[in-house]
């Protein structure tokens, strides 16, 4: 099952703001170009891309939880 690490520490978002949907639901396809979250670093939003293909199982963090840098954000089925 491929897995979305997050690239560095920091709080993660599922969505683009609290109104939002969030980027992806269970059964959407990804491809590697897709965004599936925010971190934010100090006040600094970054993108964070899938890299791999496959459709979305879930998010692994919950939206508005602090990460590690390597800590699954979502999984994916290959």
């Amino acid at each position: 099952m491929p897995q979305i690490q997050s690239p560095l520490p920091g709080t993660f978002y599922n969505r683009a703001n609290p109104e939002s949907e969030p980027f992806k639901k269970t059964g959407d396809t990804v491809s590697a170009t897709d965004t599936i979250g925010l971190i934010e670093v100090m006040k600094t939003f970054i993108e964070i891309k899938a890299d791999v293909e496959g459709v979305f199982v879930e998010y692994a963090a919950k939206d508005g939880d602090p990460v590690a840098a390597g800590q699954v954000l979502a999984e994916l089925e290959g």
